[in-house]
């Protein structure tokens, strides 16, 4: 058994504990996108992911943004490193990812929010394992 395939079950304990954050999206959970990783895809952190995750995620998931500030964001839901991300991935995925099977919008729950085209481009990134 990997690290990787325990991944699921640890995200859905995340969810169990953190069902209480459903006002701001967190306990509410999407459905995997279908999204799978092109070969062709040219996506990286440094192309997509660090400004995605900076203008949508960033306002509340960074560790030093604390309290009343973060808006409910759990405080172990930190994307201040390319790691935590990836730990995150499926759970970002089913919250602001788009894909061929689901759109998920809970994420970011206000303005400024992804595009679709954003959004589908998440997906592919993640589903790539965030390079």
């Amino acid at each position: 058994m990997t690290i990787r395939s325990l991944i699921p079950a640890v995200l859905s304990a995340t969810m169990v504990l953190f069902s209480g954050c459903e006002e701001h999206g967190h306990g509410a959970v999407g459905k995997p996108t279908g999204t799978v990783c092109r070969s062709t895809s040219t996506l990286t952190y440094a192309n997509f992911g660090m400004a995605f995750v900076t203008k949508y995620c960033q306002p509340c998931h960074a560790s030093t943004v604390t309290g009343a500030a973060r808006n409910g964001a759990p405080p172990d839901h930190t994307f201040d490193l390319i790691d935590d991300i990836r730990f995150l991935a499926e759970h970002m995925d089913e919250l602001a990812g788009a894909g061929p099977t689901a759109v998920n919008t809970a994420m970011p729950p206000r303005d400024p929010r992804p595009t679709m085209a954003e959004r589908q481009q998440l997906s592919e990134w993640l589903t790539c394992a965030a390079p």
